[in-house]
């Protein structure tokens, strides 16, 4: 609707509206989808964590961290980090159950290892290849696969640390069983499924008595949670994105839901349903996804473009011939590829892109820039560089992190031409400061997932997650300027 309306101001042309569906950066992040969910299926995550989990009995939370978290931040450096939590989810729940550990100890930290292991490549996030993306529109050369990573693995190893050390104790225990529940494990012919609510669920803001849940899913409401509250009466109730609910149902219900973001995540009995894969699907999908990561890391280097010069064997190049691949192998549903990819997502940073684009022609991005070297007494990038990550990362735990990457770039790179130093600091802090949402369970979709199923409230994520926002604006303003000069 904004972008709509800049361009009726005459702020956007057409031409500049449709310019962020084309983006490289947002073109990479649809493909890279498909790419998550051809080793999603495979179930190589899967096999990887449990082989990674104490088999022992007796141990500790902490023990628990030591194992998983390491695990996780490493894994969800290659893939989106959303599929990395679904599939991690029930495994962590079935372990901790066996181990008698509280779950509620592990949701959270399991989130923020995966954000934590999205700051260190260029695939690691979505919001990496948004500014990349931004970066080429402007003429420069992006980043390559692990530059990031001279800052990212700094804090996700002191991220994981802090996590180890303090989580467990900031972290609430599992409440007391549900009359839900208890009454639930006396059905012998039904199941307890948990849905996490996505965001083409038909029913978003329409009243639960108004929706035949049970017609459309096979399935009965017995329980909805939102923000970690358990809502009296689900059918006075208004369905809404990240809502949790509990259901009765049979085993058709979870072949319904788990292959659309209708749900983002289905538990049948704390199981989660995984597509049978045959195994050298299994060992194909981890091969195409490792010639993906190494043929994007050395592609860049000017030898290796000097023997292909027509060619730029960047990460989009990679993606898009490891995505035809694995629909022509059958490791993901090659007709079906829609379901797969978030277009929630995809739409919204294609207008913020644009939106990022009319705050340069209004000349807004200027404006602010001169304010924020203004505020910084006009002498230090150093402090534009503070004020800048500081900014953007209050607008990412409140709306989301695309967005604000969009909206900080043309700011940053307006700052810099005011004050005659080079951007790229200003670009790897927005980077940063946009995926470090740690405080807020609305700024990222991990957050809101493990949110929905540990029943955590807001204050739970205050609790443990602003302490790994300072660690984190503290490492990234010290290490920073070491690494990139302004």
């Amino acid at each position: 609707s904004v972008v709509v309306l800049f361009m009726c101001a005459g702020i956007l042309s057409p031409k500049e509206v449709l310019a962020g569906f084309s983006n490289k950066g947002m073109i990479t992040v649809a493909l890279l989808f498909l790419v998550s969910e051809g080793v999603r299926r495979s179930d190589a995550l899967g096999h990887l964590v449990k082989r990674m989990l104490p088999k022992r009995s007796g141990v500790s939370v902490r023990n628990g961290y030591l194992h998983i978290l390491p695990v996780i931040t490493s894994v969800s450096a290659f893939l989106n980090n959303t599929p990395v939590v679904v599939v991690f989810i029930p495994i962590i729940k079935q372990w901790a159950r066996k181990a008698r550990l509280p779950l509620r100890k592990f949701l959270i930290p399991l989130s923020y290892a995966a954000i934590l292991g999205g700051m260190c490549t260029l695939i690691g996030t979505s919001t990496n290849l948004v500014v990349h993306g931004m970066m080429l529109d402007a003429g420069y050369d992006g980043f390559t696969m692990f530059e990031l990573g001279k800052v990212g693995v700094f804090i996700a190893f002191f991220g994981v640390l802090y996590m180890i050390l303090f989580a467990a104790k900031k972290l609430p225990d599992d409440p007391a069983e549900s009359p839900v529940r208890s009454d639930v494990t006396e059905e012998v012919d039904s199941n307890i499924v948990e849905a996490v609510i996505g965001s083409r669920f038909p029913g978003i803001n329409r009243l639960c008595s108004e929706f035949d849940f049970s017609k459309h899913y096979g399935a009965e409401i017995r329980e909805m949670r939102r923000g970690g509250v358990v809502l009296a009466d689900p059918e006075a109730q208004i369905f809404r994105e990240g809502d949790t609910l509990i259901l009765g149902a049979d085993g058709t219900c979870l072949y319904t839901g788990c292959d659309s973001s209708v749900f983002v995540l289905m538990l049948s009995n704390g199981r989660y349903h995984e597509p049978v894969s045959r195994g050298w699907r299994k060992w194909l999908a981890i091969a195409l996804l490792t010639v993906m990561i190494v043929g994007a890391t050395f592609g860049s280097l000017p030898a290796v473009q000097q023997l292909w010069p027509g060619i730029r064997l960047d990460m989009f190049f990679w993606v898009c011939v490891v995505t035809v691949l694995m629909g022509c192998f059958g490791i993901f549903p090659a007709k079906r590829y829609t379901k797969f990819i978030s277009w929630d997502i995809l739409i919204t940073i294609a207008c913020a892109l644009a939106i990022s684009r009319a705050m340069v022609n209004s000349g807004l991005a200027d404006f602010i820039a001169a304010h924020v070297i203004d505020f910084a007494n006009g002498v230090s990038p150093w402090t534009v560089l503070v004020v800048l990550y500081i900014t953007t990362n209050i607008i990412t735990e409140l709306i989301t992190n695309n967005a604000a990457a969009a909206f900080a770039f043309p700011i940053a790179m307006s700052a810099a031409q005011q004050l005659g130093v080079d951007p790229m600091p200003f670009f790897v802090a927005i980077c940063i400061a946009s995926s470090a949402s740690f405080s807020s369970p609305i700024g990222y979709q991990t957050n809101l997932i493990v949110q929905g199923i540990g029943n955590y409230r807001f204050k739970d994520f205050v609790r443990v997650g602003l302490p790994l926002n300072i660690i984190t604006f503290v490492l990234s303003i010290v290490l920073i300027p070491l690494f990139w000069d302004f």
